[in-house]
């Protein structure tokens, strides 16, 4: 699909944030459609099939959070990307246990917005989405299920977010090898940049409750001191 077929929802209450964002996207060559409450914004997003969904925080009738988790109930693959004023840690780990797949905090740069959209759209293609989305990826105690976003964990089965998967599926490609947060950022987001060290670490603190029964005494997923992070499939502690 390309650029131009690419149709992307822009929802906030911001009169002026609105419009400049749905003409600059739409500049960049893609078609866009935009709501000025929460409300409306789920609606066309459920009622509608959007490449990617851009999401204020503090709307009326309904915040950006529970638009957010109402999408992923009903469309769990649509890439949401959350644009807010709230940009405190607290802010962003909220709004990625509802779902969304990025975060940028207001004022931002239109270039960097692109940026974003580019990078999930690109996510959301891979080939793991294609002529391999039936396939079942199995290590040790764990199984990845692409086409459903979900995880067995010793045949207990759990669902994920979108950038969650993501994140699995990557440390899945290097087992019991330390990655390190750039290379995350770079296959997940496909980007890098320090600032959103943190926001990887937000979203493999939600993966990580999601597959370990204590994730104070982690047995599959660990963090690597300076590094990164490994999968450990096993589930062996290695000390790590």
């Amino acid at each position: 699909m390309t650029k131009a077929n690419k149709r992307l929802l822009v929802v906030d209450d911001d009169e002026q944030i609105r419009e400049l964002l749905t003409f600059d996207i739409a500049q960049s060559g893609y078609i866009v459609d935009s709501a000025s409450d929460g409300e409306s914004g789920l609606k066309k997003a459920l009622d509608n099939n959007y490449d990617l969904v851009l999401l204020d925080v503090m709307m009326p009738k309904m915040n950006g959070y529970d638009v957010c988790k109402n999408i992923r109930l009903i469309k769990p693959k649509v890439p949401i990307l959350m644009l807010t004023a709230k940009g405190t840690i607290n802010d962003k780990t909220e709004g990625f246990e509802c779902g969304a797949d990025d975060y940028l905090v207001k004022p931002f740069d239109v270039q960097e917005v692109l940026l974003h959209i580019r990078a999930l759209l690109r996510r959301s293609e891979s080939p793991q989405d294609d002529s391999n989305s039936k396939e079942v990826l199995r290590a040790g105690d764990i199984e990845i299920l692409p086409d459903s976003l979900e995880v067995l964990v010793l045949d207990k089965k759990v669902k994920l977010t979108p950038t969650e998967f993501e994140i699995l599926y990557c440390l899945m490609q290097h087992l019991n090898t330390p990655v390190a947060l750039a290379t995350l950022l770079n296959e997940v987001w496909g980007y890098g940049s320090d600032e959103d060290v943190r926001m990887v670490r937000v979203h493999v603190g939600s993966l990580r409750q999601k597959i370990e029964n204590d994730t104070r005494k982690p047995k599959y997923l660990h963090t690597v001191t300076n590094v990164g992070y490994k999968l450990t499939p096993f589930g062996v502690l290695e000390g790590v």
